[in-house]
């Protein structure tokens, strides 16, 4: 296999989707997490289910999870898959007043899910800041990190710092 398939730029330099077509399928999974912080009344709001464009975090699953079924759509030269689970959840962060947010996608095919994790993730927080920014304009959203993936033949991957 010439080194110019194994990359997304071809013999004259242009951006190209890397073709996956001789690639074995194997299941794929990733796991993303970030966190979104804000000020203690609106963590309070979604806490007690009174923000008034209704359940935040409710809506801001579905948001996560029909995000990584758009990616293609979303990320030049993302391959389309065939995605078998897609979970996103919502870890209150008492302390820092908000959520910890966890995407974790999976799929059987020829190239990983991670820009579908992470994909799910941003949109999940962005989905937040969305319902919430009449309150509160001063919401950050961080820390969106790969934090494991599996299967395929890079391997598995482990974040080994935070």
């Amino acid at each position: 296999m010439a080194r110019h398939e194994l990359t997304h730029i071809d013999e004259e330099g242009r951006a190209r989707m890397v073709d996956v077509g001789r690639k074995e399928e194997t299941e794929r999974e990733a796991v993303a997490r970030g966190r979104i912080t804000m000020q203690p009344e609106t963590f309070r709001l979604i806490q007690s289910h009174q923000v008034a464009k209704g359940d935040v975090l409710g809506v801001a699953r579905v948001a996560g999870i029909m995000a990584a079924k758009q990616t293609p759509g979303l990320i030049p030269l993302c391959h389309p898959l065939q995605l078998t689970q897609v979970e996103v959840s919502f870890e209150p962060l008492e302390g820092e007043r908000g959520f910890e947010i966890t995407s974790r996608v999976k799929c059987v095919g020829k190239t990983g899910v991670e820009m579908e994790a992470l994909t799910a993730l941003a949109v999940a927080a962005l989905t937040i800041y969305d319902m919430c920014k009449a309150a509160d304009r001063e919401m950050v959203i961080s820390e969106i990190c790969l934090v494991k993936k599996s299967g395929g033949k890079s391997g598995d991957f482990v974040r080994t710092h935070s």
